[in-house]
Order: structure tokens, then sequence, then C-alpha cells
């Protein structure tokens, strides 16, 4: 039986899929990464962006590994890659499930068989929570959570599932934000009414809490603690008044990619409830890395003895024009390159001849839309034909400007092209 992955191997190579050889065009995608091309000689053009083999799979594995120690069951932020062959890496190493934002990655996930999604915002949209409805009720094993965080939403998803004659509860998890915060109740009234409401229809049911730390203005070590102990106090005082009405465990769940490790101790310090609870970690940069923020942010950083991220990404451009001693511009901008967390940096130069060296004393100045204004001292500045290799910041933003993304090994070899879904 063909399978949707197969169906990505057999998708056809052309115009669509900026960076590929020209002369790959009609070959199967299947076809092309069995050929095991080399990057830099095997008729790529520039810009292109690319995954190191090598690390993505040291990410998976160390944020496994982080997460097996700590008793927390891991489901990624896919909106993050929106590549479902990450999302099969991330299964198999023992995700407990996916998390979403929005419906169209939900639908995503589910037409590549994810089986539990996190949806991690109120859903109140009748054409979307019509399609879920039918999902549920299509496979008895498909488990969907999302957020709730007002009367209001609540009343607009039973409307909707009860037009659409839904037959399996949507289960979900009140939200808890913060005043001066994004989404989620402010405060434990406003979590209780929400729980009431809840409690009030018959085409949900609730089981569990969750939010997001990162939304704590001015996020530190102590306001993200604060938070996050009022989470899990919300959790206790739920289910100490009965309100948790699922078949089997709670869901408590926060993380991102900033404060997973002070998570992982709130947690731990979770009581024991009625019934087993899931302490659910939906961080979701950590696949990729960056060679910015998250490279600055990483609990790692803070607790090195815990693992370790590497920087996954690597944009290759080449130098189009030296107008000026010390300048040098680049065929990629702000098409090809995530700029919304700063400037990428440079990170070597490989010249004509195939040599390689560092990107030492270079820096981009600015962009444009496609071209990037590389500025250093003449002597080191590259010529013109030379490729440039940059890091960027925030996974998020690089991985959405690239539909397919060649996966690099550590010699060059690219070994597969990964598929974004934006």
């Amino acid at each position: 039986m063909t399978t949707p992955f197969d169906m990505l191997a057999h998708e056809i190579v052309d115009h669509r899929f900026k960076g590929l050889p020209p002369d790959a065009a009609g070959r199967s995608v299947g076809a092309l990464a069995a050929e095991r091309r080399d990057l830099y000689t095997g008729g790529f053009t520039t810009p292109v962006l690319t995954l190191s083999a090598e690390a993505v799979e040291h990410n998976i594995g160390s944020m496994e590994r982080f997460a097996d120690r700590h008793g927390l069951a891991l489901a990624p932020h896919g909106k993050t890659s929106m590549a479902p062959q990450l999302f099969r890496r991330q299964l198999a190493r023992g995700a407990w499930g996916i998390t979403v934002a929005v419906p169209h990655q939900a639908r995503v996930a589910r037409a590549f068989g994810v089986r539990r999604i996190f949806l991690a915002n109120e859903l109140v949209d009748a054409a979307a929570l019509a399609w879920l409805a039918g999902e549920l009720d299509a496979d008895p094993a498909f488990r969907c959570l999302v957020y709730v965080d007002s009367a209001a939403g609540v009343a607009l998803m039973d409307e909707a599932l009860r037009a659409a004659g839904a037959g399996r509860p949507v289960e979900v998890v009140v939200e808890l934000g913060v005043p001066g915060g994004r989404s989620g109740v402010r405060d434990p009234a406003g979590a209780a009414a929400v729980a009431d409401a809840v409690a009030g229809v018959d085409t949900l049911r609730l089981v569990g809490v969750a939010g997001y730390e990162g939304e704590v203005p001015g996020a530190d070590a102590a306001s993200v603690r604060a938070w996050l102990d009022a989470l899990c106090a919300l959790a206790v005082e739920f289910d100490k008044a009965g309100r948790f009405t699922g078949p089997e465990d709670i869901v408590v769940s926060a993380g991102g990619s900033a404060w997973f490790d002070v998570v992982a101790e709130a947690f731990g310090r979770l009581p024991e409830l009625s019934r087993p609870a899931s302490r659910i970690l939906r961080s979701g940069a950590y696949v990729s890395h960056d060679d910015g923020r998250y490279r600055e942010v990483t609990p790692f950083n803070r607790v090195p003895q815990e693992g370790s991220l590497l920087p996954a990404f690597r944009l290759w451009a080449q130098v189009v024009s030296r107008p000026e001693p010390g300048l040098a511009l680049i065929n990629a901008g702000k098409r090809d390159i995530a700029y919304d967390l700063g400037l990428p940096e440079v990170q070597a130069v490989r010249t004509r001849d195939g040599r390689v060296r560092g990107g030492g004393g270079l820096a981009v100045g600015r962009l444009a839309d496609q071209h990037a204004f590389v500025t250093g001292a003449a002597a080191v500045v590259p010529g013109v034909g030379d490729w440039v290799a940059l890091g960027m910041s925030h996974p998020c933003t690089i991985f959405e400007k690239w539909p397919l993304i060649p996966l690099v090994a550590g010699d060059g070899t690219v070994t597969d092209y990964i598929r974004t879904f934006f």
C-alpha cells in the first residue's frame, strides 16, 4: 500500500523547489535522493538551504533522553518545521505526539498518520471542528487535545460539534495564561469558570491544564517557576474538585524551547493525583536549533550535563558582485533568510577551487529582497563566484521559506530531502 511518505518520494522535482539541480527536473525526489549528489559539485544552485543530518539526529536524541530522564512525555511543536519526515523521526524516538497551533497543521499531521495531536489554541472554527469530529469518529485510536480559555469559546465549540453530529467528546485542557501575556485565563477563578462551562456540555471533556511559560512578561527563572507552580496548583485543585472527566490520564502541559529545564523541575514536584499524570513538554525548536536566539537561550547552557543541541541549518549563497572594497553582495535575501530575530552570521566561505575557510572578519550588514550585504576587510571579503555559508536565528521562520530542504551529511553528500508544508 502506498503511504503518504511514499508519495513524498514520488513527488517530481521541478521549478517549485529552490536550490535543486536544474538537471534533476522530472526526476522523483526519491530518485534524486538515491543519487546521493554532492552539495558542492552536484549541480545545486544558490541560494540553497541545508540541514545537517548529523545535527538533526543528535538533537532528536538529546531531547528524547532529557524527556525520559525527567518522566516527561514529549509532544514536539510541529509548527516549527511542518515537516512530516521530521515528525516521523521524533515519534520513532519516543515522542508522545505532535503539537500544532492551527487546523491546517493538524490536517497535515493527520494526513501523515499522527495518532496524537495537541492543538495548542482554542479552536472555534466550525468547519475545523466538524473536520476534527469526523477524524475522531472515524478513528477510535486518534487522540486530540485542544485548549479552552473562555466560556464563549466553549459555547462556540459545543454549537459546532453538535451541528456536526460529533460522536466522541473533544478532549480539552484549560489554558492558564498570565496578565499581559497571550491567550489563556488570567487567574484560578477564570479557570474555574471555563471548567464549569465545559462541565455544562456533553461535546467536550476536561482532561487537564496547560499553558506556555514563554509568554510570561519579562520571563526569568523566578517568574517562570512561579507561573509553573500556579499551573501545577491548578491541576491539583481541579483534581480534588473532581473536574477532570477523562477516562485515563490527567494532562499537565507546558514547555517551549527556552525553559524546558525549569518545566521539568516544576513538573517533578507535581503531587500525586487521583489518576496518572501525563506531563507533556511541547518544545519544538530543538529539532534544528539555530545560530542565534536559541543558541543563546537553550536550557542546556544552564545544565550542560543534561545534554546539548547543535545548529542544523546552513544557508549557502554565492557572491554575485564586489562593487566596492570591503563589500560583497550574495544572492540570498529576505525571501530566503530568516531575519525576524536578527541578521544572519557568516560561518564559512568556500572558494571556487573548493577550499573552505571560516567566516571570521565577515558580517552581514543588511538584507534586501534577494541580496545580503557582506562586509569586512578587503583582504577577507570573498570574491565573485565564491560560496558563503550563513547561520540564522529562529527555526520557525527558517523552515517556512523552503519547501524542500536537502539533508546533508558531514562529507557533503545529500542523503534525503525534507518536505515542508506551510
